[in-house]
């Protein structure tokens, strides 16, 4: 009999990163840290900009320990980001207690604190719009037009770190005062659930072209 052994890489822990409060909701595995990552499709660019904070809503992708995220050259926000904190967030579930303090979500969070770097070497510029693009839609990369010269002049990458990050997690019923638990009141967790619909073609295409097999297999089927 063959016995396994399975080694967790540890997140690290600063001042940032660890938690003030309901600490037991932290996970410390960097394996969790790429769940939450892995699993999501938007993420949170927070920077400051001419003394105020700035959080845009943006596509990203990892590549290892390392998040790649792009945007416009011009994009103020992309000019600024050098001490940034990135997040995403997935909602599992609303939690309805018996009394509205304790009202509460099921979620799914990573936050990452690092310097981002511009990048500016071309196969790594590549490689991070191909991971950005792989997180969209697995497979789309080899199915497109690369991009040209001029595309990749306009579009920047910023690369980041995964190496200061933390993630919290909260699963589970309400957590209700003890005498709260009496109360003729309905308790429970609403859950909420992401899915694909089916595939809506460009009207634009000028043939009718079969749904790619990559895009077929995450999609609900046409009713």
């Amino acid at each position: 009999m063959s016995t396994f052994f399975y080694v967790t890489t540890m997140l690290s822990t600063t001042p940032r990163t660890t938690l003030g409060r309901a600490k037991h909701r932290a996970l410390t595995g960097r394996e969790d840290l790429y769940a939450v990552l892995d699993a999501g499709l938007v993420c949170h660019l927070g920077v400051m900009v001419d003394g105020w904070p700035m959080v845009v809503p943006t596509g990203y992708g990892r590549i290892g320990d390392t998040l790649y995220l792009h945007g416009s050259t011009g994009a103020t926000s992309l000019r600024n980001a050098d001490q940034v904190c990135v997040t995403v967030t997935h909602v599992d579930g609303v939690v309805l207690a018996r009394s509205a303090f304790s009202h509460s979500l099921n979620y799914r969070s990573a936050m990452v604190y690092g310097h981002a770097r511009r990048v500016e070497d071309p196969e790594e510029h590549l490689a991070g719009l191909r991971a950005i693009t792989e997180q969209l839609a697995p497979g789309q990369w080899d199915a497109t037009r690369k991009p040209t010269g001029k595309e990749l002049a306009a579009t920047a990458v910023l690369a980041l770190s995964l190496a200061e990050a933390s993630v919290k997690v909260r699963q589970g019923p309400p957590n209700d005062d003890e005498e709260d638990y009496a109360l003729p009141i309905w308790a429970g967790v609403l859950p909420l659930h992401q899915v694909w619909g089916a595939p809506e073609p460009d009207p634009a295409m000028t043939a009718e072209l079969p749904v790619p097999a990559h895009i077929a297999a995450r999609a609900m089927p046409a009713r």
